[in-house]
């Protein structure tokens, strides 16, 4: 069995609160369009559910240099926001006057101070247990094709030649994941060291470049790669978060597979289907029967992927695989399940060919050697 020591996991659902850290290069001259921008942000931003305070820092060496720090009640809310199209449009206004951004996030393990604010007392809940790492950010892209373009997109998607793994002496790309559920494109990348600067890296790489140019006739929303602003706003529509990570920990066993399973959500109920299926998770790595050793759960809006490395086929253990073993879980799910969408599950029958429905299409899985 897995010990709590050993399993590597990662969570927006450990019921912490959440401190952001936004740090900004600003051009010059433009503090004041800034402030200006940043007052009507901070006053939206205001009445978001879940945010409790933010702070806005100059830097005392380098005063292009600033920091906002932003508190949220949970995770889950402020994902909620940031993934929201009324923060798409609440920091437009941002990029015409910052040069540069890099965006932390950390869940808030302890509180010194003599004193603290009445009116954050009632917001201090127990502090999580720490959780082990392992050195690697897990972020995902998705984003839509033409209907009937599929097969090229994906022709394309499983030919194109690998970027450059290696970053600098602190960052190297480790995985790309790529697959396809109809006409969505799911693209997940394991990065050991700082993500942005990988991202960063990985769009710089003329091999990158030229697959980016080669689908852009395909894809469903327009981007022009050569604006930065109509870049910068497709690949934040695209991004998919990682909300949950687990595994077993310690080498991996032999005749380990890679799967994806697309699961799509009633109105608002994205959240809660995430949560459920890393719950379920977290059990299935600590079960020593379980063939699951590692699992990712990526959310945004009413869809939730689900990243399985698992030892043997789905079809060995369905309901383990859809995420759904044990209790009363199914009908939880059925009622998370847009049934506009897909059946929802109920019976063996039914979990199992859910679960064929719901499997996305492989189309590559590239891994960095350990010496690059």
């Amino acid at each position: 069995m897995t010990t709590l020591s050993e399993r590597i996991s990662q969570s927006a659902f450990d019921g912490s609160r959440l401190r952001v850290v936004l740090l900004l290069d600003l051009y010059d001259g433009a503090q004041n369009q800034f402030l200006q921008v940043y007052e009507r942000l901070r006053n939206q931003v205001a009445s978001v559910p879940g945010h409790i305070s933010d702070e806005l820092c100059q830097s005392i060496e380098n005063p292009s240099q600033w920091l906002i720090t932003s508190e949220w009640e949970s995770a889950p809310r402020f994902l909620a926001w940031l993934n929201s199209e009324d923060h798409v449009a609440s920091v437009q206004p941002l990029h015409g006057c910052v040069r540069d951004t890099r965006s932390l996030r950390f869940s808030v393990m302890r509180v010194t101070g003599n004193t603290p604010a009445p009116d954050r007392l009632a917001s201090l809940a127990p502090a999580p247990a720490p959780r082990q790492g392992d050195g690697v950010v897990r972020h995902a892209l998705t984003f839509t094709v033409k209907p009937g373009s599929e097969s090229v997109v994906a022709e394309l998607l499983a030919g194109y030649t690998s970027p450059q793994a290696r970053v600098d002496d602190k960052t190297r790309l480790r995985r790309t994941s790529l697959f396809m559920h109809g006409n969505r494109v799911v693209r997940a990348v394991e990065v050991e060291g700082d993500l942005l600067a990988a991202l960063r890296h990985v769009a710089l790489q003329p091999e990158v470049r030229a697959l980016e140019e080669a689908i852009n006739p395909y894809l469903e929303q327009d981007r022009d790669l050569a604006d930065p602003a109509s870049a910068r706003l497709f690949f934040t529509r695209a991004a998919l978060p990682a909300v949950h990570h687990v595994a077993a920990g310690g080498p991996e066993s032999a005749n380990i597979r890679r799967h994806a399973l697309f699961y799509p959500a009633k109105d608002g109920s994205g959240m809660a289907l995430a949560r459920l299926l890393a719950d379920q998770d977290e059990a299935a790595v600590d079960d020593p029967e379980s063939p699951i050793e590692a699992s990712t759960v990526f959310q945004r809006d009413d869809f939730v992927v689900r990243l399985l490395d698992m030892r043997g086929p789905l079809a060995a253990r369905p309901a383990l695989a859809l995420g759904v073993e044990g209790g009363h879980k199914a009908a939880v799910l059925a009622r998370l399940l847009d049934s506009a969408k897909d059946g929802v599950p109920t019976t063996d029958l039914e979990i199992s060919q859910f679960l064929a429905r719901s499997e996305m299409r492989l189309i590559t899985d590239r891994r960095t050697p350990v010496k690059d």
